[in-house]
């Protein structure tokens, strides 16, 4: 085979080289001619970004695709200000790219070592009067967000024009806003949902994908949002819950976060986690999670408030192991009829003497307070570091219900100081976690849920929960209510099986004593039970109406199923990996809960017959022949 003479190759390279850069800036050219759209994705077969600017209108919008199907809509962006209207007469200015590869350890949730990786990319723009916007986009495996961030300080923000624009038969499920977060889900499509206000946790169902929305990274430099709805169209608006949001200086805004994908992975997902900021807690050996024996729906709210009664209550977590006793309202004397001024205000209260008592069992002690005796300087001053030298190990604090910039202000100071007096946190009548258990990873749990307390709650709204509220962090909902017979939907198996369906760093069981001896299947299945997880897996689900979770701990793989409707017999892949596996199942028999142990393959299905709003709990640990039980 001839070779070409030297000059004949240089030549060609040369021509080629020429031909490369031509193309290269002929397609930059074309760009600054028309920089009108700009797509980030993080991996082929990832969800996909599509940024646009309106050549006309200098409006930008933001479509999301998966595998060339539709997930989000072109969707309007843009924030208004005092000065500045950035939601049309942008031109473009520049883009920048990096890559976000971190991985870090978290103390509760659905895995506590985690990975991240995404793609960013900013696109900067600026108004005729030179007023600039920087529109930041991520994109991982599990989701796309966004985030606006204003380099230089342009007043108050007036709102946003900020929304998700769903094709109108999407399925939704949605739970109209309150603000304690505690709305019952309901399903529509995304057009025939009523006029109104709902969630930000909304979840939509798209041609074979799921899109749960949400939020991350919300502090007191901005206000929380409702998403605003109006009947036959599904448009989603961004409805800020102050008119005005005060700013000092320049502004980066929350993310607005799209969790998308199959059902599995939005389950699993921690995309909200994971664009948090990383913990701003150095020592994070103090923080623990686990089971905890709530005391108030278990007689707290009548008799139980007294030292002798909670004691009874450490001796029962204490015999059974569950490492934590929550003491709820009543405990302490009103606002009213105290004076945080006198040194012995504290002199009175038992609640030292219970949390030596329980120290001494090997039980520590969680506290409720109300919010309003920590909303100042002094009040905090005065019980943060009492309650850290009691030895206390956790406050539940109830009763913010608001979304306001002030109140996440609050937050943002109550993170801090219960982080520095080494005091773990349950909120109740709470905003949503967005990804605050990265950042302040002693919040264990948040309620934002309409929990085991509420007597409205049906077995479609727990078979919901799981891929909804429980997708963006701890849930504090309170499994384990055995003895609300007749307040509650679901059977005594399905209760069980909340307890590993629904994850909460401080997982508070609910039950009185005496409903857990009546029912010794239940009680030593919780008896075997951790709150913080090594992996988590849907084995099977379908919002409304089944939900079937494995959680790892270790070796062992605990199983959590409920089921809304009739009666059946259910069949799960037993997907937890290869290999012989003993499964061990708790179910509702004729006479009440039964055993059944029996030896699979992973992989193979597991059949468990369901009453009617029903479901199971069960463990399953390597089989070898000698293995009769994972029970320890």
């Amino acid at each position: 085979m001839a070779v070409p003479p030297r000059r004949t190759v240089v030549a060609a390279l040369c021509a080629g080289l020429a031909a490369t850069l031509l193309t290269t800036a002929s397609a930059a050219r074309a760009e600054q001619r028309q920089p009108h759209a700009w797509t980030v994705s993080e991996a082929a077969h990832a969800p996909r970004a599509r940024i646009s600017l309106d050549d006309t209108t200098g409006a930008l919008s933001l479509a999301v695709s998966r595998d060339g199907r539709t997930v989000i809509e072109p969707s309007p962006l843009g924030i208004v200000t005092e000065q500045a209207d950035l939601s049309q007469g942008l031109r473009f200015l520049h883009r920048k790219d990096r890559t976000v590869d971190e991985r870090y350890r978290a103390k509760s949730g659905k895995r506590l070592d985690r990975r991240v990786h995404m793609n960013e990319t900013r696109l900067s723009f600026a108004t005729a009067a030179g007023a600039r916007l920087d529109l930041v986009v991520r994109a991982s495996a599990d989701g796309i967000a966004y985030r606006y961030v204003l380099p230089a300080q342009l007043g108050d923000v007036l709102g946003e024009t900020s929304a998700f624009d769903l094709p109108s038969d999407a399925g939704a499920w949605l739970s109209t806003y309150r603000v304690d977060n505690e709305g019952q889900f309901n399903q529509y499509t995304a057009a025939t949902a009523p006029t109104g206000a709902y969630s930000d946790q909304a979840l939509f169902a798209t041609d074979g994908d799921y899109t749960l929305l949400a939020e991350s990274d919300l502090t007191g430099t901005y206000s929380g949002a409702r998403l605003a709805h109006t009947q036959g169209t599904g448009t989603y608006r961004v409805q800020l819950a102050d008119d005005r949001v005060h700013t000092d200086g320049p502004l980066t805004t929350p993310w607005r976060a799209m969790i998308t994908g199959d059902l599995a992975t939005v389950t699993r997902s921690t995309f909200t986690d994971d664009l948090a900021p990383a913990s701003k807690v150095a020592d994070t050996s103090w923080i623990r999670p686990g089971t905890v024996l709530w005391t108030w729906l278990a007689g707290g709210r009548t008799a139980g408030q007294s030292l002798d009664a909670q004691k009874a209550y450490v001796d029962y977590a204490a015999q059974h192991h569950w490492p934590y006793e929550a003491v709820d309202s009543g405990w302490y004397f009103k606002k009213d009829e105290w004076d945080v001024t006198d040194p012995d205000w504290q002199s009175d209260s038992w609640m030292p003497e219970l949390v030596d008592y329980a120290r001494a069992k090997g039980v520590g002690i969680i506290v409720w307070v109300h919010q309003r005796d920590l909303d100042t300087p002094e009040e905090r001053a005065q019980w943060l570091p009492t309650l850290e030298r009691w030895g206390v190990k956790g406050v539940k604090i109830d009763f913010m219900n608001s979304e306001a910039q002030s109140m996440f202000q609050w937050y943002d100071t109550i993170l801090a100081e219960t982080a520095a007096h080494h005091l773990m946190v349950d909120f109740h009548g709470a905003t949503l976690p967005k990804g605050i258990q990265r950042t302040w990873p002693q919040v264990m749990t948040m309620e934002a849920v309409g929990g085991e307390e509420k007597r409205t709650n049906t077995a479609t709204h727990l078979t919901t929960l799981p891929f909804t509220r429980n997708v963006i962090g701890s849930m504090d909902f309170t499994p384990g209510g055995f003895q609300r017979v007749g307040l509650r939907p679901n059977s005594d198996a399905a209760e069980a099986g909340l307890t590993v369906v629904y994850e909460s760093g401080l997982q508070m069981f609910a039950g009185t004593p005496e409903s857990y001896d009546a029912r010794p299947l239940a009680r030593d299945f919780l008896d075997q039970e951790p709150a913080a997880w090594d992996d988590t897996r849907l084995l099977a689900g379908s919002p409304g109406q089944e939900a079937v979770l494995a959680r790892r701990s270790g070796d062992r793989w605990f199983l959590g199923g409920v089921y809304a409707g009739a009666a059946r017999t259910a069949t799960v892949p037993l997907t937890i990996g290869r290999g012989r596996w003993l499964v061990e199942t708790i179910r509702d028999g004729a006479d009440g809960l039964v055993q059944d142990r029996q030896v699979l393959n992973g992989g193979d299905e597991l059949s468990v017959d369901v009453v009617a709003n029903g479901g199971f709990a069960g463990i399953a640990c390597r089989w070898h022949p000698g293995i009769t039980t994972c029970y320890r």
